[in-house]
């Protein structure tokens, strides 16, 4: 069954595939269960409860199913369930990126690897990034149950088996040291950073983004999306964190075609430019992004120089 398509969301990258919403009907064809989610708003248009965090794991599963060829996909609860349109907005603009080291054609297959810093559970850059253009990537995280929720999709996905690797990160504050070894030659890293200082802090904001969905007030959050202490916060949160990326990067400044980070909040990107400076990245851009009323953007950088990134083999 072919999916309808309603209005169109600009915003959205032009390969976005979910460019025109969610087609409930559709979605539902392919995971009954997501049927007891979905109802009509006030103005009698199809929608699902995006305040229930069962409701937007059936959701993911079915877009999974629906059009990313995957056979099985489960996270355990708690663990951060991302939303997918926006996690592949982020690999569509990588992939435009590598395009512009590649004579303007995108690279594909899965001599193109690539570095997921903090996967979580949901194993979910590898899953779009091999679906769409059939790259292949390393995983990594520093919480065991995560990578072990990982290793079970993969296993159940047997396309997965050849394309996705993972390793778990013994030494949580660092990045790329125990992961990123002599002979290893990634094309790009993918991340979506922790966002927060503190529990505390995260919290707070899962309650106004609780309240402002469902337009009551309440103290103690369901958090709708999820999310154990790594994926959510760290000392320093997301400033801290890219930070260390960036001085980390700058000890494997040949073993990388581009590191990238997503980075949420625009005032932090002064203090990172600055820091990418004092490194001496050759090449700095930030790639803006926007999902509904959410503006978030990419920041990537290179050490390489410009003949360096267009000799670079995808190989």
């Amino acid at each position: 069954m072919k999916p309808k398509n309603p209005s169109e969301k600009q915003n959205l990258h032009p390969r976005n595939q979910h460019r025109f919403g969610y087609d409930f009907d559709y979605l539902i064809e392919v995971l009954p269960e997501l049927n007891s989610f979905v109802g009509n708003n006030e103005h009698q248009i199809q929608t699902l409860d995006f305040s229930s965090p069962e409701a937007v794991k059936a959701l993911n599963k079915s877009l999974l199913i629906a059009y990313y060829d995957l056979k099985y996909w489960d996270i355990p609860n708690d663990f951060l369930c991302p939303p997918i349109p926006g996690r592949v907005d982020y690999v569509h603009y990588l992939a435009d990126l590598l395009a512009e080291s590649n004579n303007g054609i995108v690279p594909r297959g899965e001599n193109v690897q690539g570095l997921d810093i903090g996967m979580g559970a949901n194993c979910i850059y590898p899953i779009l990034g091999n679906a769409v253009y059939g790259w292949s990537f390393v995983g990594t995280d520093i919480d065991e149950k995560a990578i072990q929720n990982c290793k079970q999709i993969i296993e159940k996905n047997p396309k997965l088996i050849d394309a996705v690797s993972l390793q778990l990160q013994t030494e949580p504050r660092f990045i790329f040291k125990n992961i990123m070894e002599p002979e290893d030659k990634f094309a790009f890293t993918i991340c979506n950073p922790p966002f927060h200082n503190s529990k505390e802090e995260a919290t707070k904001v899962a309650v106004r983004k609780v309240n402002n969905l469902e337009n009551k007030r309440i103290t103690t959050p369901v958090l709708n999306f999820g999310g154990q202490n790594a994926e959510l916060w760290c000392p320093g949160g997301e400033l801290g964190f890219i930070t260390q990326m960036i001085y980390e990067s700058a000890k494997y400044p040949m073993q990388c075609l581009w590191f990238t980070t997503l980075v949420s909040k625009q005032s932090h990107l002064n203090s990172l430019y600055k820091t990418l400076n004092k490194v001496h990245a050759a090449t700095i851009k930030t790639i803006d992004m926007a999902q509904g009323q959410k503006t978030s953007r990419i920041l990537a950088w290179t050490f390489l120089t410009e003949k360096q990134q267009k000799e670079w083999k995808f190989e």
